[in-house]
């Protein structure tokens, strides 16, 4: 969706949301008054109103009155699976998201670990795989299933060192709301995996398959995901 048909309140919405997801806004902080947002971004109070309200129902602020509108804690499912201190210890500029199989309509396939509805069967999905590295080492290998229903031009989207959860949320509207996950510890099972993830066969890794719930009706990402934790550990909140 090109800025030009987001409505203005979205508009406002996602930069404040950025804002606090990037730091710029920390917890406890306030966030500018309606008066001066209305000033700063050349919107009216109703507009803006609406943005903030809508960061108030994703619990990314609390409105108090009198006060104004104070930064909350990072609601769950922001950081469903994270590579632990890397905006502190590693820093940004030494994570990379690199993608392997680019976004392509496939079949879902027949070992699938999730049941599926038949709408998701019907439609097919949207399959990619991705690679995380830290300084340059494969951390996390990632093979995601994501069904292809009302999707358009989500295969021509580069995921090069993008955030799968923002663009669904900036381009489509759906939001991360939770799910379910299964982690077992297992060596490496396939000579393809040890190769991209740079490690030798039958290495011990961590495997997860997630099924995550999302704020549109019965549309769930799968992702199945090999992680390499010799050198760093993961955290999540889910």
């Amino acid at each position: 969706m090109s800025p030009g048909n987001i409505p203005q309140y979205r508009q406002l919405y996602e930069t404040l949301r950025r804002h606090i997801v990037d730091g710029l806004y920390r917890e406890g902080d306030l966030l500018p008054s309606e008066n001066e947002l209305c000033k700063l971004h050349g919107l009216t109070r109703p507009t803006v109103r609406k943005s903030l309200d809508l960061l108030a129902h994703e619990g990314f602020i609390k409105r108090h009155q009198g006060l104004g509108s104070v930064v909350h804690k990072l609601p769950k499912g922001i950081g469903i699976l994270s590579i632990s201190g890397t905006t502190t210890a590693i820093g940004k500029e030494n994570l990379e998201t690199r993608t392997i199989i680019r976004p392509g309509l496939s079949p879902w396939p027949d070992d699938f670990p999730f049941s599926l509805s038949d709408n998701e069967r019907e439609a097919g999905c949207m399959h990619f795989t991705r690679l995380r590295l830290v300084n340059g080492k494969p951390v996390i290998y990632d093979i995601s299933y994501i069904p292809n229903i009302n999707l358009p031009r989500f295969s021509a989207r580069n995921l090069n060192n993008k955030s799968l959860f923002n663009i669904l949320r900036a381009a489509y509207r759906i939001e991360v709301k939770g799910g379910e996950q299964y982690i077992k510890a297992i060596n490496a099972p396939d000579p393809e995996i040890c190769r991209i993830l740079d490690i030798k066969h039958d290495t011990p890794v961590l495997h997860l398959q997630r099924r995550i719930d999302t704020s549109r009706l019965n549309f769930y990402i799968y992702s199945i995901l090999y992680c390499n934790t010799s050198d760093h550990s993961l955290y999540g909140i889910f």
